[in-house]
C-alpha cells in the first residue's frame, strides 16, 4: 500500500512499481486521479486476481472545494468554465447543505471518469466533446464532516461507498449552495480496513514492503 504522490495516474504508479522490481504482474485497487495524493493499494502477481476482494471496501478522504470556479473536469486540472459570486455563504449554511448528503443519495457520475461507455472510458470521449446523457447511480455517504471554512475553500472529510465521485460530490454541494465550485484537494485517508498512517512513500517502497496478503 502506497502514499500515491501529485501529478501521477494510479497507472503511472503501477508502471513504476512494475520496473522498479522486474514484476510483470502489477494492478492496484481503486483509481485516483492525477491530483489525488493517499491510499492505493497495490496487488503484484497471483495478488492481481483478488481486485473483487477490495471492490466494495469503504472509503475515506480529506477534500478541499474550491467556491466560485466552474471547470469542465470538476477539478482544477481542467479548463474554466465560468466564475460565480459566493459572498453570501458561511459556515452554518455550508453545514446545513452538507446534511442533506448523508444517507443513500443518487449521484450522476462525471464525463470525466473511467466509466465505459460502448467500450469507451467517458474521459476519452468528454475530451473529444461527445456529451453522454448518464443514469443516476445509488451511493451511500455514510459521514460528511467540514473541517474548514476559509473563503473561497470549503475543508471537509467524507466517509463512502464504493462507487462515490468525490468531484461530482463537491460540484453538488457547490449548487446546493447557490453557486458553482470545483474539487482543488483530494486525499484518500481510508480504504476499508487500510489507513493513511500505513501507507509508504513511493519513493520509499523497497523490497521489505513487498509481501503476500492476509486475510
Amino acid at each position: 500500500m502506497v502514499d500515491k504522490p501529485p501529478g501521477m495516474t494510479s497507472h503511472d504508479v503501477v508502471e513504476f512499481v512494475r520496473n522498479k522490481f522486474a514484476i510483470k504482474k502489477v494492478g492496484h485497487a481503486g483509481t485516483l486521479d492525477p491530483m489525488a495524493t493517499g491510499i492505493l493499494v497495490l496487488l503484484l502477481g497471483k495478488c492481481t486476481r483478488m481486485f473483487s476482494k477490495f471492490s466494495n471496501f469503504d472509503k475515506t478522504y480529506e477534500a478541499t472545494l474550491t467556491l466560485g470556479v466552474e471547470t469542465d473536469t470538476g477539478d482544477m486540472d481542467g479548463q474554466i468554465k465560468g466564475k460565480f459570486n459566493f459572498e453570501k455563504i458561511d459556515k452554518k449554511s455550508i453545514s446545513e447543505v452538507m446534511e442533506q448528503f448523508i444517507g443513500e443519495i443518487e449521484q450522476v457520475p462525471p464525463m470525466f471518469s473511467a466509466l465505459k461507455c460502448k467500450g469507451k472510458k467517458l474521459y476519452q470521449l468528454a475530451r473529444k466533446g461527445i456529451e453522454i446523457t448518464l443514469s443516476p447511480r445509488r451511493i451511500s455517504i455514510y459521514s460528511l464532516q467540514l473541517l474548514n471554512f476559509n473563503p473561497p475553500q470549503i475543508d471537509f472529510r467524507v466517509c463512502c461507498s464504493k462507487g462515490t465521485y468525490i468531484r461530482k460530490l463537491a460540484e453538488d454541494i457547490a449548487r446546493s449552495l447557490g453557486t458553482r465550485g470545483c474539487l482543488s484537494y483530494l486525499k484518500r485517508t481510508g480504504l476499508g480496513p487500510f489507513n493513511i498512517k500505513e501507507a509508504i512513500k513511493l519513493d520509499n517502497v523497497n523490497e521489505s514492503h513487498i509481501r503476500p496478503w492476509v486475510d
